[in-house]
């Protein structure tokens, strides 16, 4: 039996890896879990696959799918190569060649995206049409929610750059320069998946010398200028370190081809979370635009006569209502 966009051997939520020619039980078991729409788990160990896709209210690290297309120059597989060093850990590498046109029928990219448990994808191909191709997408439950095609001008790979590298897994710092990525919306759909792709995973705190990776994003005049440069911390005299960009590669000069964009309702849908993750409303709590809490008390009024002050041995009450600011009159002394 075949599976759309296989390529050999697949597995199916933990059942027994078929082939393409299939026993009859095979067949009967993979029939049921789609006409049923439940698939139980035998094992323990497809029990826990089964647990590893369901639904989470926070969700994990993105993992991204590197897909070569049926004709591809040497630059598109290199630039698919030194995007997938980037990337690691959490990439997939398909190194043999698919027949997909993403614009034309995205079946096999959801499948991919089902069988390698992957939301990101780019996609590399090269035609007369358009050459030394990249497309970069995402989805959204399985199917393909928005890419866009860009076109490689210019290319300067990993291994053409004769300096040290960042270790694998660095989390970078993105920088995003340029008036169209703030008024064009094409462009600031492209901001937000290029930043859902590079973003990295999610630290809950940052140390000065893990920042040594920058991705800076330039559009100007109707182009896109990739460049990865490594940090450097030199030494300036203070306690603060002066920081210098070392050009560590790859380097793209890219053009916009084409995009497909979902409508707003469907974005907004994308975005949407469930009322359990969203965090409580504090009352009287604020943040400022640096980030510091502030928090508000409410009090009644106070009666100030009543207020206690500092002690002060001077103002100390005496007996009978006198203090010592207003001693008390001795009587006149008589001589009997």
């Amino acid at each position: 039996m075949k599976l759309p966009g296989s390529t050999g051997s697949c597995r199916f939520a933990g059942f027994t890896v078929c082939s393409f020619t299939c026993s009859r039980r095979c067949v009967q078991t993979y029939t049921m879990a789609h006409r049923d729409g439940i698939v139980k788990a035998k094992t323990r160990r497809s029990k826990r696959f089964l647990q590893s896709r369901e639904p989470k209210l926070v969700e994990g690290q993105k993992s991204s799918m590197i897909i070569r297309g049926g004709n591809t120059s040497e630059t598109v597989s290199q630039a698919l190569k030194d995007v997938y060093a980037l990337k690691k850990p959490n990439a997939v590498l398909y190194k043999r060649k698919n027949m997909v046109r993403p614009f034309d029928d995205s079946t096999a990219l959801e499948f991919f995206s089902k069988k390698s448990d992957c939301s990101l994808f780019l996609f590399g191909s090269h035609n007369k049409k358009r050459p030394n191709n990249l497309v970069f997408g995402r989805m959204f439950d399985f199917h393909v929610l928005d890419m866009f095609e860009l076109g490689i001008e210019r290319f300067v790979s990993l291994r053409d750059v004769k300096t040290d590298t960042c270790p694998e897994g660095t989390k970078p710092m993105l920088v995003f320069s340029g008036e169209l990525f703030e008024t064009d919306r094409e462009h600031q759909r492209l901001r937000n998946l290029l930043t859902d792709f590079f973003c990295g995973p999610r630290v809950s705190a940052v140390r000065l010398a893990g920042l040594e990776h920058v991705l800076h994003f330039t559009a100007l005049e109707g182009k896109i200028y990739m460049r990865s440069y490594k940090v450097l911390l030199k030494k300036s005299g203070c306690r603060t370190p002066r920081i210098q960009l070392q050009d560590m590669g790859p380097s793209f000069d890219l053009v916009m081809r084409r995009s497909h964009m979902p409508s707003d309702d469907l974005y907004i849908t994308a975005h949407k979370k469930p009322q359990v993750a969203k965090p409580k409303k504090k009352k009287n709590i604020s943040h400022d635009a640096f980030g510091t809490r502030l928090g508000r008390l409410h009090m009644q009024k106070q009666d100030l006569d009543k207020l206690q002050t500092r002690k002060m041995k001077g103002l100390r009450k005496r007996r009978g209502g006198q203090t010592a600011e207003t001693p008390a009159t001795k009587a006149p002394r008589t001589d009997e």
